[in-house]
């Protein structure tokens, strides 16, 4: 049995960074591209619903109508208010997405207000855009319910009132939420896609027969082919934390060792299923489509495009071997929520078995190739 030696590892580490930085497939997904990414994705996957227009059907016409239609026209949140002569037009309107919603102020809105009482308004949303409707809903409600505080500041007085604080992101921005996210989304993408080349591109190459009769061990060919990846991952998280903190704002709060901690395991837990999608691929191309396959399930299954609690209970279960569920809580609890150690560890032993089970597995399989 060839014993372990230090310098067949190191020359198969260099090659594995060459091969990597000279496959112009590979230099795609380093860094530049998932910088851009990050910017991009910043900005369009935000949760705010911004520059929507909506309908008016004004059948009072008073003063406190209009002054409640202009406050909704002056909040950022709209660009237009639309006004709709009956509900006829606001059918039409909403059925060809010209507005999103339509307020109706009803005839005796302004006496109603006058004689001290309650006023009330309806809204009508468009149910094919749900969930911007029901954040828009939420705003019209706001501003609604701050004029009525306004109009009878007694009842609020009367009633306590309630003083809303929000933990963690108090001005509720949403660049703090998608980013610590997107760090582990575009970590994974870019892993995954480097990892799945490795073994593929030794295949393609005609070099993998050479790797066959080298006298290095597999554990020190998989090796080599783990550490590029692994270097290239830890610099991007490490970065996009940097452009989070600095360029956008995001507070990091949390322990930048255990960041760094979590992000080795979280790799090695990718770095074993690109290894598997790598191993069982014939081409490059192959591994391509390969690493897409697996990571557009491991996305979806995090609970960051939606909650898991609101997946059903078998698709729950899935979610557990999916690594990007760990780390998204572990980074947003780093970012926004000082998590200590004792948390981010529970969430850190279940994605050290996923690398375990997952590099054991392409460990076996490169083996049974090679044989």
């Amino acid at each position: 049995m060839t014993r372990f030696n230090p310098t067949r590892l190191r020359a198969m580490i260099v090659k594995e960074i060459w091969a990597l930085l000279r496959d112009p497939k590979s230099r795609m997904v380093l860094i530049l591209p998932p910088l851009v990414q990050l910017l991009i994705f910043t900005f369009a996957t935000t949760l705010d619903v911004k520059n929507v227009d909506i309908g008016l059907i004004d059948r009072s016409g008073g003063a406190h109508a209009q002054e409640l239609v202009q406050r909704i026209q002056g909040s950022p949140q709209f660009r237009d208010v639309i006004a709709l002569p009956s509900l006829r037009a606001m059918e039409e309107a909403i059925d060809e997405q010209r507005v999103i919603a339509a307020l109706i102020i009803e005839s005796d809105f302004d006496q109603t207000i006058a004689r001290g009482e309650i006023a009330r308004v309806g809204l009508v949303l468009d149910g094919r855009r749900s969930n911007a409707a029901q954040i828009l809903a939420g705003y019209v409600n706001g501003i609604a319910m701050g004029y009525g505080a306004e109009l009878r500041p007694e009842m609020a007085r009367r009633s306590g009132g309630s003083e809303v604080t929000h933990w963690y992101n108090p001005s509720l921005d949403f660049k703090w939420f998608t980013l610590p996210s997107l760090v582990a989304i575009i970590v994974s993408v870019a892993g995954l896609a480097i990892t799945s080349q490795a073994v593929a591109r030794e295949r393609e190459l005609g070099t993998f027969d050479q790797l066959m009769v080298s006298p290095m061990r597999v554990h020190e060919i998989l090796i080599g082919m783990m550490v590029p990846p692994m270097l290239v991952g830890m610099f991007n998280g490490v970065l996009f934390l940097v452009v989070a903190k600095f360029a956008f704002g995001v507070p990091f709060t949390g322990s930048f060792l255990l960041f760094l901690l979590a992000m080795f395991i979280y790799q090695l837990a990718l770095i074993g299923m690109g290894l598997l999608v790598s191993s069982l691929s014939m081409t490059q191309q192959q591994a391509f489509l390969g690493s897409f396959v697996v990571t557009i399930p491991l996305m979806l299954l995090s609970g960051y495009a939606a909650p898991i609690d609101n997946m059903p209970d078998w698709l729950q279960v899935v979610t557990y071997a999916d690594p990007i569920r760990y780390f998204l809580i572990i980074v947003q609890g780093l970012f926004l929520k000082a998590m200590p150690a004792s948390v981010v560890f529970h969430q850190l032993w279940p994605m050290a078995i996923i690398a375990v089970i997952s590099l054991v597995a392409a460990a076996w399989l490169f083996r049974a190739r090679m044989e």
